[in-house]
């Protein structure tokens, strides 16, 4: 269901179009906006311009909903909105093949920036839909947040201030669909970048980069997050309430991503971000030259330092251009040096140059990805966001060119207005008047003429040769200027100024259409120089950086150009003449930005402040100038629609032309014909009285049609209501007299049946009594036959009785008497099996008698052996049965046996015992590998050798023979080593071979083979010594709990030309078991002997030393110590153990 949205002149809140306001004054002007902005109407126009009020709120009429209800629409059809605006720009662009463009001005903090987002959006979402449509549209909408991140900073005033200028001309095919669009840059605030007033911060990207950046970014570009760390970021603003930086940082990235950033370029930008930063913690130190003079010197070069890596520039270069400056005329180039001001000066203006064509770059690298690919003719909305009027405390070169802008723009806006409004008179054959209005072409004029004009005077003083200061600039203007009516200066020619003590004297007033406007000339000249040192721009040439070459062309040595570069003041002026130009080829659309209050905050309205902007936005004037001629104008359709009803001819339908009932309409109202005309297809209202003349009709009459509506369905709905009950009525009688017939019929019905009932009754007792006396007759005749045939039976009976009497006497007689003759028959057979039992039991008696006499003697001769064998049977079985359930397990070492259950299986027992251990040891052996078995054998043999004999032995019983412990095979190392030795190598372990002369040890690598002792160098892999087996006699160990063994050689032996070996291992055990082994094995079966002595005897050369081991406190922490203590006795002092 279509919601109705009310119109402009429906219910208003104050006056929603500020031509209609009756009475025009200031402060009913801004009375109204007070009013509208207290109920949240943001929105009012001034014609066809919108005034847009900030409410510094979010508010619910952006919706998709809002969007369509002003979609195809006409523009004062619905209540005032920002999107009739942008829907009657595009409507015009599309259907009319106008050119457009929507001028957005106000100062900082009235909303400029989210006006043109809302006019974008709005466009967004009501042209086309498709693949590549969506993709313009979104790169078109994500050049905002990049735009944003460079070009705005938080102000006094903004949180989010736009610093620059910006016109955005978005291009669209013939069908409506955007095709691209171009942005266009004006005035960046580049001296922010250096220094920032109390209160506001540096731009958006510096603070977003150190926040939202990961830690490898700021490692790679050589960042901290700490913003103290940074002399060109301010800190009392740093963090601003609702700003997520680093939420931000993550947004500009991916914006950049869509509108078409490479990844290397993205990193090229923040590496010149970085570069700026870094630039700012440069310091300079002045030096004394030798001819008296101060040279600058750089402080830290550690900032340098990373900067020059980030740019990749030569460090001397660039710090040779801090410290001076080449001045180049014709043939000649003079090299002055720079003092520690002008080195501040050259660092702050490179900075500022190269944020400022960073900013450029960007702007144009969006323009590349966001332009129209087709050739093909485009229609073109163009998009203004600059600057509004600025009057400050202290005003100076940046708000001069500012305001003479918006002097432009002013001009531009009078002149489209009016000529707006004559092109609509003509075309509507109205006679047009002329119309009387301040012309500020006088202003524009004072300020940009090409001979006395301001800014020429200014860029002639900057270019005249000898000393140039502000104070010379100035009285330049006080000797052209002094005359020109809206210029004023203390030391002007006029003297109606000498006595004005609120014009300093190193100021100028210039009175703009927004009003006079007090200019400091101190800056002037420097900040319209904008002078980058040509040293400077040729060190960042020299940048192997790849963007750097791109922003310093000028630089290029094979390209030098003594020509002095244009001044900011004349590039500005270029810039806005294009704009003009291109503004008046188009049809313009005007939104003014008010912001209600300083705070920042909703519902509050300073009305000081409303009336300044007011002023300086020329508002009241716009209103005068759209007011000379028609207040109000309307077409025919709409107004006959609207106002029809006050007339009775034309009432309820008009059935002729719209405009012949709109002038019966106004002919029976009697308006008089002064004040209003007849066009083509519009009506012209001069004054608003009428036009409120005739909403007051209006609603008089629509309150009457209302109450005659009240009447009319009040009666109607009477009558309906009436029928309904008469309708009602008749169907209840009906359906009552039905009822009743019913029931009377019932009772007709219900008393016949009783009388039925009655008389059935009656009938039917009369039949029953006649049934009854019948049935009693019969009934009395067949109780005397019964009666009688009884007598008849019991007669019968009696007689039968007797006769059976009779009979039965007979019977029990006979029975008798039969019974007698048995029991007598029954006596005599009883006696004769008597006398057989007697004879049969007398003959089995002498049988068994005689059976038994038989077996007696053989039963007494067998009989206990058998029982005997029987039961030792018994407990045998019982015994091996028992046996297999309580056997122990299989492990050798096992001890548990079964109890003994008799005495007399002691024998047995023990044997089995032996079998079961005897087999479950095969058993276990089975299992073992030839490499299992021959480790045990060794630990059997270590066993027999050691135990009980050597305190080392316990520990070493755990422990697996390793043999290899170097894995001399694999390891790398030792490959030299192992190729020298031709047998495999059976031992492989690290030992201290014992110093002959001071008892010191040094570390050696022991080989075992099966025929040679090896000893060699650990850390070269030399070989040191060979032992051949044979030639070993014996091997002497301690009792104690130490690895020192000494290995004793043959008397004359090659081997034993320096002495007897004595060596420690920490594998002492294994290596004298494999030793003994293998040295058996060796001699032919001859055995090694093993001496183990706590004194033993060894040949050092041609001395016997006694080597003797006591008992002792460990030395450092470590275990056996060895001590030389004279020529013949060497002591190893061991630990006691635990």
């Amino acid at each position: 269901m279509e919601v109705k949205t009310k119109s402009l002149l429906d219910n208003m809140i104050g006056v929603g179009d500020m031509v209609l306001l009756e009475p025009l004054s200031e402060d009913s002007f801004i009375e109204n906006l007070r009013k509208r902005f207290d109920h949240n109407e943001i929105y009012t126009y001034i014609g066809s311009v919108v005034i847009s009020m900030n409410p510094y709120k979010s508010m619910l009429i952006y919706s998709p909903e809002k969007v369509e209800e002003y979609r195809n629409r006409n523009f004062y059809e619905l209540s005032p909105h920002i999107y009739a605006l942008a829907d009657e720009a595009y409507r015009s662009l599309r259907d009319q093949d106008k050119d457009q463009c929507i001028l957005i001005t106000g100062e900082s903090g009235a909303g400029k920036t989210e006006a043109s987002k809302l006019v974008m959006s709005y466009v967004a979402a009501v042209c086309g839909k498709g693949q590549e449509v969506n993709k313009v549209k979104e790169q078109l909408l994500q050049s905002n947040p990049v735009l944003e991140a460079f070009g705005n900073a938080k102000t006094v005033r903004n949180d989010n201030s736009s610093r620059f200028g910006k016109y955005m001309d978005i291009e669209f095919d013939f069908k409506g669909d955007p095709l691209g669009g171009v942005i266009s840059n004006y005035l960046l605030e580049k001296s922010r970048v250096v220094k920032q007033p109390r209160g506001e911060r540096n731009f958006h990207i510096f603070y977003q980069l150190l926040s939202g950046a990961s830690d490898d970014t700021l490692k790679k570009l050589k960042l901290d997050r700490d913003f103290s760390k940074y002399n060109y970021l301010s800190l009392d603003s740093a963090v601003v309430n609702g700003l997520d930086d680093a939420t931000s940082f993550r947004t500009v990235r991916n914006a950049m991503q869509i509108v078409g950033f490479m990844e290397d370029e993205v990193q090229s930008v923040l590496e010149l971000v970085a570069a700026v930063l870094k630039l700012g913690n440069i310091e300079f130190k002045p030096e004394s030259r030798c001819n008296g003079t101060d040279e600058s010197r750089v402080k830290d070069k550690n900032d340098l330092k990373e900067m020059c890596e980030l740019l990749g520039i030569e460090q001397s270069v660039l710090e040779r251009a801090f410290s001076y400056r080449t001045v180049e005329a014709k043939l000649e180039k003079v090299s002055t040096t720079l003092n520690v001001a002008q080195a501040y000066y050259a660092r702050d203006a490179l900075a500022k140059n190269l944020y400022s064509r960073l900013f450029s770059w960007i702007v144009t690298r969006i323009n590349e990805s966001i332009k129209a690919q087709a050739k093909t003719r485009h229609k073109v909305m163009g998009v203004l966001d600059i600057y509004g009027f600025e009057i400050f405390d202290d005003n100076s070169f940046e708000q001069f060119i500012i305001n003479y802008c918006n002097e432009k723009l002013q001009q531009i806006f009078i002149e489209l207005t009016l000529r707006e409004e004559q092109e609509e008179y003509i075309r509507e054959d109205i006679e047009w008047t002329n119309i009387e209005y301040f012309n500020n072409a006088i202003i524009c004029d004072l300020i940009e003429n090409h001979q006395n004009g301001i800014l020429a005077m200014l860029d002639e003083e900057c270019l005249r040769p000898g000393t140039v200061t502000d104070e010379t600039f100035l009285d330049k203007l006080n000797t052209i200027c002094a005359q020109h009516q809206h210029f004023e200066s203390r030391l002007s020619k006029n003297s109606k100024f000498l006595t004005d003590h609120s014009l300093p004297h190193s100021c100028f007033r210039i009175q703009h259409y927004a009003g006079k406007v007090l200019y400091r000339v101190e800056g002037f000249v420097d900040k319209n120089n904008d002078l980058l040192y040509r040293d400077l721009s040729q060190a960042m040439y020299k940048a192997n950086h790849s963007l750097i070459k791109h922003l310093f062309p000028e630089g290029n040595p094979a390209k030098v150009n003594l020509k002095r570069p244009p001044t900011a003041g004349f590039q500005f002026k270029a810039s806005v003449g294009t704009l003009m130009r291109n503004l008046q080829t188009k049809n313009p659309n005007y939104i003014r930005c008010i912001k209600p209050n300083d705070k920042k905050a909703p519902h509050i309205f300073t009305e000081s402040l409303v009336c300044h902007q007011v002023r300086y936005l020329g508002l009241m004037e716009n209103v005068r100038v759209r007011r000379a001629g028609y207040a109000f104008r309307q077409a025919y359709e709409p107004c006959l629609e609207r106002y029809k009803m006050l007339c009775k001819r034309t009432w309820p339908h008009w059935r002729g032309p719209a405009r012949e009932g709109v002038e019966m309409l106004m002919a029976d109202l009697q308006v008089p014909a002064e004040e209003f005309s007849y066009g083509r297809s519009k009506i012209f209202i001069r004054n608003p009285r009428t036009l409120f003349f005739l909403e007051e009709r209006r609603r008089q009459c629509l309150q009457d049609l209302a109450t005659l509506i009240q009447k009319i369905y009040r009666g109607w709905k009477c009558r309906t209501h009436f029928l309904l009950l008469k309708k009602s009525q008749i169907v209840v009688a009906a359906w009552y007299r039905r009822y009743a017939q019913e029931k009377k019929y019932q009772k007709i019905k219900r008393a016949t049946t009783v009388v039925q009932s009655y008389t059935r009754g009656w009938q039917a007792r009369k039949l029953l009594r006649e049934l009854k006396h019948q049935k009693r007759c019969k009934e009395a005749v067949t109780t005397i036959a019964a009666y009688w045939h009884g007598t008849q039976a019991r007669m019968e009976l009696r007689r039968l009785k007797q006769e059976v009497l009779n009979k039965h006497a007979v019977t029990v007689i006979w029975a008798y008497w039969q019974g007698t003759k048995a029991r007598r028959e029954l006596r005599q057979l009883k006696e004769a099996a008597r006398n057989k039992h007697a004879v049969s039991v007398i003959w089995a008696g002498w049988q068994g008698t005689k059976v038994r006499r038989e077996y007696r003697k053989f039963f007494r001769a067998n009989a206990g052996k058998k029982i005997y064998n029987f039961t030792i049977q018994r407990i045998m079985q019982k015994y091996f049965l028992g046996l297999k359930s309580t056997l122990p397990s299989m492990s050798p070492i096992d001890k548990n046996w079964p109890v003994r259950p008799y005495i007399f299986l002691d024998g047995v027992h023990t044997e089995l015992r032996r079998i079961f251990h005897l087999w479950r040891c095969k058993k276990y052996r089975s299992r073992f590998t030839e490499e299992k078995k021959a480790v045990y054998e060794e630990k059997l043999e270590a066993s027999e050798l050691f135990k009980d004999k050597k305190a080392l032995y316990p520990s070493s019983v755990s422990q697996p023979f390793k043999g290899d412990y170097l894995e001399i095979s694999k390891n790398p190392k030792y490959q030299k080593l192992n190729s020298s030795v031709d047998e495999k190598v059976l031992l492989a372990d690290v030992v201290n071979k014992i110093n002959r002369a001071n008892g010191k040890g040094a570390t050696r690598i022991l080989l075992l083979t099966k025929k040679n002792v090896v000893l060699a160098d650990q850390k070269t892999g030399q070989v040191k010594a060979s032992v051949a087996l044979p030639d070993l006699t014996s091997v002497s160990v301690s009792t104690q709990n130490d690895g020192f063994f000494a290995l004793r050689l043959k008397e004359g032996s090659a081997s034993a030309v320096k002495g007897d070996f004595l060596l420690s291992s920490e594998h002492l055990i294994e290596t004298i078991t494999k030793l003994h082994h293998i040295g058996s094995a060796a001699s032919d079966g001859e055995q090694l002997n093993v001496d183990i002595a706590d004194e033993f005897l060894v040949q050092f050369k041609q001395d016997k030393v006694c080597v003797k081991f006591i008992q002792g406190a460990p030395k450092n922490g470590n275990g056996a110590s060895c001590k030389r203590k004279n020529n013949r006795l060497l002591e190893v002092s061991v630990p006691a153990s635990a």
